[in-house]
């Protein structure tokens, strides 16, 4: 029998799925056994266990019945409310699922540096920004800044996937903190457009209406050649594995790639940009 090794710190999503299979190991169930006392099958509670699927509260509630947890304070519905309401947004977790074994990673930005190329000290200006609005609290801004952290690591493995990164010139114009904090950022900027996986490109502000794109995308290619693309809301990420969604992205990328600057105009433009940084 294979047996998953399960990583609680990887996402909100996985320290779910372990507290499940420890409850379930606990009383000495197997997951068709478990299957039995909810209305799920055995494939679903497994999916839920290693962090493949991501739990509803339908779900949440029909495992706090088969537990006897219901209304206690460490049922799996409370535990489910706090993921939904974490700082993590819906559907996210799942989507880093995906992220830490993709072969090629196309990603298009505006108005920010992205998650998978930030500085710490550039992620930790945007939390505590966060916290002065009222938006996160203190314990959700630690949650983004290792997540952050993960994913990073993850990405940084042997067979690193091919990484391809479209920028809005607003992501480097706009001052994040102090100007130390921009000068850290846009010089490991350059450093990452010197990596033998990776294509930085700027997307200047005079390419005006040739822009594809007018808000943030993210697209995987995992190794079976599969596509997927990830975007997000305010309150909410979505993941769709639909070609006949996702190809008119990939195709609307490829556009975007071809009017953008090339990798070396990028980065004169990014030197050009620190040469102006105090």
């Amino acid at each position: 029998m294979n047996r998953k090794e399960l990583d609680p710190e990887k996402s909100p999503q996985a320290a779910f799925g372990a507290r499940v299979r420890s409850f379930r190991e606990a009383r000495g169930w197997t997951q068709d056994e478990l299957s039995e006392q909810m209305a799920y099958s055995s494939t679903h509670i497994s999916a839920v266990e290693t962090g493949r699927k991501f739990p509803t509260l339908r779900f949440s509630r029909s495992l706090d019945t088969a537990f006897g947890l219901t209304g206690a304070a460490e049922s799996f519905e409370r535990g489910f409310g706090e993921m939904r309401n974490g700082s993590l947004l819906e559907g996210f977790p799942e989507y880093v699922a995906f992220e830490g074994r993709a072969t090629e990673i196309r990603l298009f930005e505006i108005g920010i540096i992205p998650g998978l190329l930030q500085t710490p000290e550039y992620a930790l200006v945007l939390a505590d920004s966060a916290i002065k609005r009222g938006a996160i609290t203190v314990e959700q801004a630690e949650e983004r800044i290792k997540t952050v952290a993960k994913r990073q690591a993850a990405l940084d493995r042997r067979s690193s996937p091919l990484f391809f990164v479209v920028l809005d010139e607003s992501c480097i114009c706009r001052p994040i903190g102090e100007p130390a904090v921009m000068e850290g950022q846009l010089a490991y900027l350059e450093e990452f457009a010197g990596r033998p996986n990776t294509v930085l490109q700027i997307a200047p502000f005079d390419m005006g209406a040739s822009r594809s794109f007018d808000m943030p995308v993210t697209m995987l290619t995992m190794s079976d050649r599969s596509l997927m693309s990830y975007a997000e809301s305010t309150h909410r990420g979505h993941l769709d594995r639909d070609t006949s969604f996702v190809l008119p992205i990939l195709t609307a990328y490829h556009q975007l790639q071809t009017e953008a600057l090339s990798q070396a105009a990028s980065v004169a433009m990014i030197q050009k940009l620190r040469k102006g940084t105090p």
